[in-house]
């Protein structure tokens, strides 16, 4: 009998969410059965819908805004990834409760990879402090890179993320970026409206190495605000599309013990595989 995994995503709103078709294209790679719902979930119903989803035999949930602190206080038990960002974008049943994880780091570090941009040994450059970065952080860290420098607007916020970290992190407001010395090899860009219009800063041959690249958190159809600031100073930009399929592709592997490949999906969302060297 073939078994049929019970997955879904919960967040409010949810009607954006690509999980399910991401994680059926999984499935259909992998010739498994896979059933993957989107389910907007309000905060108060939080908790209840998550017990129900597992007590009704569902093998994995997926979970978005705003519920990815409410996952990281419900689970009774949280992987190094998920301490680190305090968040979870991932649950699934445990022998002790509910197991938390967080996938998101380990699918950028994933893309870095295939783009062929390792940060070990790279001086790096994080544009703001919110929970997508906080997500990435713990395990670019682990990378080794030389150093990673995150500039954000509001210090108070910069200062609880950079303090879980006992060394090889450091913050710096926005205004300070074009007083670094060195220009860095990797700029990852955090803010979700981008750069242009919503901060004031600009990238220049002073922040950026010339042979450096730009890699934006968000993903979109055309080239994202940042990317698009980015164009004058590299040609090595990417955007998070190769994340989102990278950690999803995590998930799976959590929940079946089978690793897709996430990239092969690049083509479905009219992306090439470009492989690029740093």
């Amino acid at each position: 009998m073939v078994m049929t995994y019970q997955f879904a995503v919960f967040g409010d709103p949810i009607g954006h969410s690509k999980s399910p078709e991401i994680h059926r294209r999984f499935g259909e790679q992998l010739s498994m059965d896979v059933v993957y719902n989107k389910v907007q979930v309000k905060e108060r119903d939080f908790k209840s819908e998550v017990s129900r989803f597992f007590a009704d035999g569902g093998n994995g949930l997926s979970i978005t805004v705003p519920h990815k602190w409410s996952a990281f206080q419900f689970a009774s038990s949280l992987s190094d990834e998920a301490l680190l960002a305090g968040a979870c974008n991932t649950l699934m049943p445990h022998e002790s409760g509910l197991y938390g994880h967080n996938t998101d780091g380990l699918g950028l570090l994933d893309d870095l990879e295939r783009l062929g941009w390792s940060p070990t040994g790279r001086r790096i450059l994080i544009l703001g402090a919110g929970g997508a970065v906080a997500g990435c952080l713990g395990p670019l860290v682990a990378k080794s890179p030389d150093e990673i420098v995150i500039a954000n607007r509001s210090i108070e916020k910069l200062d609880r993320l950079v303090g879980r970290y006992d060394q090889g992190v450091r913050g710096i407001a926005l205004s300070e970026l074009d007083s670094q010395g060195a220009p860095f090899d990797l700029v990852i860009n955090g803010i979700s409206a981008g750069l242009s219009g919503s901060t004031g800063v600009e990238l220049t041959d002073r922040i950026l190495n010339a042979d450096g690249a730009c890699y934006d958190l968000v993903y979109g159809v055309d080239d994202t605000p940042f990317l698009k600031m980015c164009r004058a100073l590299t040609d090595q930009r990417a955007d998070g599309l190769g994340m989102l399929l990278a950690q999803a592709a995590r998930q799976f592997e959590l929940w079946t013990g089978i690793y897709p490949d996430p990239f092969e999906q690049l083509v479905d969302f009219g992306r090439a595989p470009d492989l690029r060297a740093f």
